[in-house]
């Protein structure tokens, strides 16, 4: 199944994406895509509930806004650093263990929605992700059972202010949580759709030209080995978003010198079978 949520932000309805492209209004369901659905069996009520209604549901309008695929989850973790040509293109060296930092659930966005530069920023950049949604509670999870966690996938772009990440002294966090910084979808797709995610191209352009162009093949650290690592630490809960880092080419690692967005610019990303998005930059009122 492909799982999206739309309407005006904060007051989004579940819906789904079926085959051929058709999106229709899923509210009859009666749930929406949080917590409390991933934890309780809701992925089999909804796929059941497809099956008998999904056809005669009511359309939803290729003009009305997608919001976040998910409602808003308890936390967000994003991996740093986990393509060999990314940690190359920044001058780092290849992580021995994944390397794991925070994303306030507040910077969440619609797939399309506008990003904005926030006050103080100078040097807002771009990383296409895998971000990946779990699906049940995860404590202590070995490698070999991290699988069955996994909810399904989506698109995230992980946008970051890089004077505020970098420059201002304590954790990554300060420079990825602003507001509209992590714009995700345009839907979630469950885990039978995507059966190896780790064949995946990923790519971004910016006013058209192509920035990031790779596979999910490069990854360090595949998506298994990150929710076992991470359910070390804490307790993965369901709907939790694990960002799977990005390969090279972001502004950051351009040469001679940074190159970093302004307003006005655009930025269309996509990975397959997951669709793509599109964000307009634009400056804080």
């Amino acid at each position: 199944m492909k799982l999206i949520r739309f309407g005006e932000s904060g007051r989004e309805r579940p819906g789904l994406q079926l085959a051929g492209g058709r999106l229709v209004d899923a509210s009859a369901f009666g749930e929406d895509y949080d917590e409390r659905f991933f934890g309780s069996g809701g992925l089999q009520r909804l796929r059941a509930w497809a099956e008998r209604e999904a056809s005669r549901a009511p359309d939803v309008s290729a003009n009305t806004r997608l919001g976040p695929p998910i409602g808003r989850p308890s936390k967000m973790i994003c991996i740093g650093l986990n393509y060999r040509d990314h940690a190359a293109e920044t001058d780092a060296e290849i992580p021995r263990e994944p390397v794991i930092f925070s994303k306030a659930t507040s910077s969440l966005a619609g797939p399309n929605d506008a990003v904005v530069i926030p006050r103080g920023g100078a040097k807002l950049d771009w990383e296409v992700e895998l971000a990946v949604v779990i699906a049940g509670r995860a404590t202590y999870v070995a490698r070999e059972e991290a699988a069955a966690r996994v909810a399904g996938y989506m698109i995230h772009n992980d946008y970051s202010e890089r004077a505020f990440q970098l420059e201002r002294g304590g954790q990554w966090v300060k420079g990825k949580s602003a507001d509209t910084f992590a714009p995700i979808g345009p839907f979630l797709a469950t885990a039978d759709e995507i059966p190896d995610p780790h064949s995946l191209r990923i790519w971004l352009s910016v006013n058209g030209g192509m920035r990031q162009n790779s596979t999910t093949a490069n990854m360090i650290f595949d998506v298994p080995t990150l929710v076992s690592y991470i359910s070390q630490f804490m307790t993965l809960l369901p709907g939790d978003v694990i960002s799977t880092g990005t390969p090279a080419g972001v502004g950051l690692g351009m040469k001679p010198s940074p190159v970093y967005l302004k307003a006005g610019d655009v930025v269309a990303l996509g990975i397959d079978r997951l669709g793509e998005s599109c964000q307009r930059v634009v400056t804080h009122a």
